[in-house]
């Protein structure tokens, strides 16, 4: 670790810190763990999620908001990519009941919020908040990171999966991580056959190496660092707003 211990941040807080804190709002980063192109790492999702909930963490308590930074799930739904070496899956019923335990946790231990931080393009968890909400007293909502910013004033071509907006922000902040773009692939991803699945309002599950070739999805060639430093500052500044928004509001009084 490169930085000082962040009391923010509970894999690195100390039992002295914790003990004598109240917190109003726990975020919980979900990634994956999955390949992401020939120049991304395993991580990828773990990595960002850890970064936007760490961040958006710091600037949310410099003004006052007592919130703290759960650890990373590093596992997610990864059903269309079962035959890619290592790629872990945790299907969502099992998702679920991890989601309930530590919910159950921090209803306990009287922590009246949570925002699931997703990270992983396959994680769904609304359902799993419409199911779990009428049975605790933690109120519970979900957030996808990329989706916080539009990344088309930052990027031009955005990508779904390791392409632009994804390697410029591991750039910016896991740059040791992220091999040289010469010999990324280019992130070529074949269409659906049927009409209504290519234009986006009918759904089926990906079958993964049916799709791309090198497991990305968007050219990264024009990834940069600044641009990754840019979209990243203005998702944790958002995001932040969002934790001390949600840390002073009423569950009870919530809608004007």
């Amino acid at each position: 670790m490169s930085h000082k211990p962040r009391s923010y941040v509970l894999s690195e807080a100390t039992w002295k810190e914790i003990s004598g804190a109240r917190f109003d709002v726990a975020i919980l980063p979900w990634g994956a763990t999955e390949a992401h192109n020939y120049h991304l790492p395993y991580g990828t999702d773990v990595y960002e999620c850890d970064y936007v909930a760490a961040e958006s963490a710091k600037l949310a308590a410099a003004v006052g908001t007592r919130v703290i930074a759960l650890p990373t799930v590093p596992f997610g739904v990864n059903t269309g990519q079962l035959d890619i070496p290592l790629c872990i899956n945790m299907n969502p019923s099992t998702q679920a009941l991890v989601l309930r335990d530590i919910v159950s946790s921090l209803e306990q231990q009287g922590i009246p919020k949570l925002l699931i931080l997703n990270g992983h393009g396959g994680n769904d968890f609304r359902q799993m908040i419409r199911e779990l909400q009428p049975a605790t007293r933690v109120f519970l909502c979900a957030v996808n990171w990329w989706q916080i910013v539009d990344g088309r004033a930052y990027f031009e071509d955005l990508g779904d999966h390791a392409g632009e907006l994804e390697t410029s922000v591991m750039l910016h902040c896991a740059p040791e991580l992220v091999r040289p773009l010469s010999g990324a692939g280019d992130g070529k991803a074949r269409q659906p056959r049927i009409k209504a699945m290519r234009e986006g309002w009918a759904w089926a599950p990906r079958k993964w190496t049916a799709v791309t070739a090198d497991t990305g999805i968007g050219d990264p060639k024009a990834a940069t660092a600044e641009k990754g430093a840019r979209y990243a500052g203005a998702v944790t500044t958002k995001l932040a707003e969002l934790l001390t928004e949600l840390a002073q509001a009423d569950p009870n009084d919530f809608y004007s």
